[in-house]
C-alpha cells in the first residue's frame, strides 16, 4: 500500500497507536482483516504522529513495533 498522503496522517511515515502502544510503518502497512487496522485506529483517535518521523523516535516514546508492518518487538 502506498503511504498515505493526507490528513490525519499528512505523509508521515510511523504513525503510532496510543491505545496499544505500537508504531506502525505507512510504507510497509499490512491492511489484512487482523493486520495493522490503520484506519480503525484513526477513527477511534488513536494515532499518534512522531517529530521526528523515525522509528528511533516513537521507540523513545515508548512504543513497541507492531509486528505485522514492522517485526521484531524491541522488549
Amino acid at each position: 500500500m502506498a503511504r498515505r498522503k493526507g490528513p490525519p496522517t499528512e505523509g508521515r511515515r510511523y504513525v503510532g497507536n496510543s491505545n496499544k502502544m505500537e508504531v506502525h510503518d505507512l510504507d510497509n502497512e499490512k491492511t489484512g482483516a487482523n493486520e495493522c487496522q490503520i484506519d480503525d485506529i484513526i477513527a477511534a483517535g488513536h494515532q499518534v504522529l512522531f517529530e521526528p518521523d523515525t522509528l528511533d523516535e516513537a521507540h523513545r516514546q515508548g512504543y513497541d513495533n507492531c509486528h505485522h508492518c514492522i517485526g521484531k518487538s524491541k522488549h
